[in-house]
């Protein structure tokens, strides 16, 4: 790794108005076991104007002044994720072997990186395959939440919400190929021509497809985690779930072979249920009742489960807005070209 003197490895994060979050967030990096001389760390700002870039350069003078790793900021002039991240692989140094993608709204354990290094030194180790990315467990952040917040991370734990925890719940390194908050190879990255900067939601979801298309494997490993701010009030729960059903449409259509039929389940029991009411079956509601008993069962569940009843009536409300707007975001995705204002 690093052929030349100088970081084997970069944190990445793209940011946008993270003024309450980014501090706690570089401070989580500042603090590593990972030799600082090993590790960098290069923000890249999208247009902020809260102040994000002056906390930013607040952090780069105390990391400077406490012999931590270097931490550089860029102008994003496209301003999205994508198009980060592909000016990182430009601004990084060539001794930089290994990119970790982060975001402004999350925190890391202190032997982060270094665990990170250690597993993608024995996959090398013990594996013939091209290796080219290491995802890992995606945790709830340390924060105070508020009950809607609650409400958000129970249905993102719900089989009916985000597929049971995939990011949270493995207990082992094994192979995946869907790698959360990945360490990839530069090398990979550069070979399969970075990020689709068409995408602005699931660029990710997209590189990682096309890196298993050229014969790249992917990890993820349960040694660490990232802990993430999740959605904080029920309009953004609201937009993320369109956002997220509009590029999951460009996704499929660039990708036929990775569609879901459990994605476009809301859509079969509409129209299920408007054939039955319009040739006047009698039981024309069962679909929409047998609905309505599974998100009630998972409030249920949840309620027992974190011992919190709020949880019966907001997981429900949130997995049915959640289906909603996902399930309007994929029809929107076939009908409608261009960037929404809310992608940001």
């Amino acid at each position: 790794m690093g052929g030349e003197k100088g970081p084997v490895l970069a944190s990445v994060i793209p940011i946008y108005n993270e003024s309450k979050y980014i501090e706690k967030c570089l401070k989580s990096l500042i603090v590593q076991t990972l030799d600082p001389s090993k590790h960098m760390i290069l923000v890249l700002d999208g247009g902020s104007n809260d102040g994000s870039i002056e906390i930013v350069t607040k952090m780069i003078e105390s990391s400077n002044q406490n012999d931590g790793p270097e931490i550089v900021l860029h102008n994003n002039p496209g301003k999205y994720v994508a198009e980060a991240r592909n000016l990182a692989l430009n601004k990084l140094p060539d001794s930089v072997d290994l990119i970790v993608v982060l975001i402004g709204h999350c925190t890391v354990p202190k032997d982060h990186l270094s665990k990170r290094l250690e597993v993608w030194q024995e996959i090398s180790n013990d594996s013939t395959d091209k290796v080219a990315g290491l995802g890992v467990r995606v945790l709830p952040s340390d924060s105070k939440k508020t009950i809607v917040e609650t409400w958000i991370e129970a249905t993102l734990s719900s089989s009916l919400g985000s597929g049971s925890g995939q990011f949270e719940n493995f207990s082992k390194t094994e192979e995946t190929r869907t790698p959360a908050f990945c360490m990839h190879s530069r090398e990979a990255i550069e070979q399969v021509g970075g990020w689709d900067t068409k995408f602005i939601t699931s660029q990710d979801s997209d590189l990682s497809m096309r890196l298993q298309d050229e014969g790249f494997t992917l990890y993820r490993t349960n040694e660490t985690h990232v802990k993430m701010v999740k959605r904080t009030n029920f309009s953004s729960w609201i937009k993320m779930g369109y956002r997220y059903g509009f590029w999951r449409t460009k996704i499929i259509k660039k990708h036929p072979s990775r569609h879901s039929k459990r994605e476009f389940l809301p859509w079969m029991g509409l129209i299920l249920t408007l054939v039955l009411l319009l040739t006047s079956t009698q039981y024309w509601y069962v679909p929409s009742l047998i609905y309505a008993l599974a998100i009630f069962s998972e409030g249920l569940k949840f309620t027992f489960k974190w011992k919190n009843i709020s949880l019966l009536i907001g997981v429900p409300i949130s997995l049915l807005a959640l289906h909603t707007t996902f399930s309007i975001g994929l029809i929107g995705g076939l009908l409608r070209k261009g960037r929404a204002s809310n992608d940001r």
